[in-house]
């Protein structure tokens, strides 16, 4: 919104509350959508918390997915960031243009112009990220719930990924991708691969308006360059390795192995062996560091 004479009004952080959000949505004409996971931040506690994790300096490339109202937007243009929102939903789109109008204009004289806003109307997962985000940039963002996975997969298999995310997601799935060797899974070994994890904080569902049915937190990936030790061909075979192991994740993976290959059990024991893992060990109980040795001991797969 803009205020008489052109100059920029944005809401501060002190005045984020339920109310605020509602009151925003209702002069706008918008109601939230749960079909695109829209839940607003009004805690100005955890907003401080995902700007103290992400600390982005004067002129950061940032990238932002689903802005909403704009509330973290706004805190990320006054830490001097250059951001590129990306909002699917067109009500939310024209309010954030109308809002941060001098940012827009900013960013659209001068590309990555500190405090500038580049607003992207669409769905995050239809973008050419590889052109859209100049590296080295960084993502924070308040993910819509329904495709955190197929979003983090994204950034993080870019040839030069974001250097640090600071999201929010739901419990589980932040619980999820920190997990420790015995309670892996697929998400948590691709992103292990590629970054180091941190939970930064539980977010309780009173912090959201409307508040969701689950409670949230804030997960910090800092990209792990040294650990990306693999060429991309031998990449791609260490998640069809990993994938076809958690097809049976309760199962012992020489018995898993032999079925999803599929490869005949001599050859998966000899690996195994190799690798110095015992025949029954379960997909959840394995390191990424566990899955290269294995990958190395058992290539090249069928």
């Amino acid at each position: 919104m803009t205020a008489p004479g052109g100059s920029e009004r944005r809401v501060t952080p002190r005045a984020i509350d339920s109310r605020t959000v509602r009151d925003t949505l209702r002069s706008a004409c918008i109601h939230a959508r749960h079909s695109l996971s829209q839940n607003f931040l009004v805690d100005v506690d955890v907003l401080d918390a995902i700007l103290a994790a992400a600390s982005p300096p004067p002129g950061r490339r940032v990238l932002e997915v689903g802005p909403g109202l704009g509330i973290l937007t706004g805190a990320l243009l006054d830490a001097g960031a250059a951001v590129t929102a990306v909002e699917l939903d067109t009500g939310l789109a024209a309010l954030l243009r109308m809002t941060f109008a001098d940012a827009v204009a900013r960013a659209e004289a001068e590309p990555d112009a500190p405090g500038g806003l580049r607003l992207v109307e669409g769905n995050v997962l239809d973008q050419d990220l590889s052109t859209l985000m100049t590296p080295p940039f960084d993502v924070v963002a308040n993910l819509p719930y329904h495709i955190t996975s197929p979003t983090l997969h994204r950034l993080l298999d870019l040839h030069v990924p974001p250097e640090r995310l600071v999201v929010m997601v739901q419990r589980e799935v932040a619980e999820r991708i920190a997990a420790k060797p015995g309670q892996m899974s697929y998400l948590s070994v691709f992103v292990q691969y590629h970054a180091r994890v941190q939970i930064e904080r539980i977010v309780l569902p009173a912090a959201f308006e409307p508040s969701p049915d689950v409670e949230s937190a804030v997960l910090r990936l800092d990209s792990a360059p040294e650990a990306r030790t693999l060429t991309a061909e031998r990449e791609d075979e260490l998640w069809r390795l990993v994938q076809a192991s958690f097809r049976e994740r309760r199962k012992m993976l020489h018995n898993v192995l032999s079925r999803q290959l599929p490869m005949p059990a001599p050859r998966v024991l000899a690996a195994l062996e190799a690798a110095g893992i015992v025949p029954d060990r379960r997909p959840q109980t394995m390191s990424v560091e566990d899955w290269i040795g294995l990958l190395e001991a058992i290539r090249p797969l069928p």
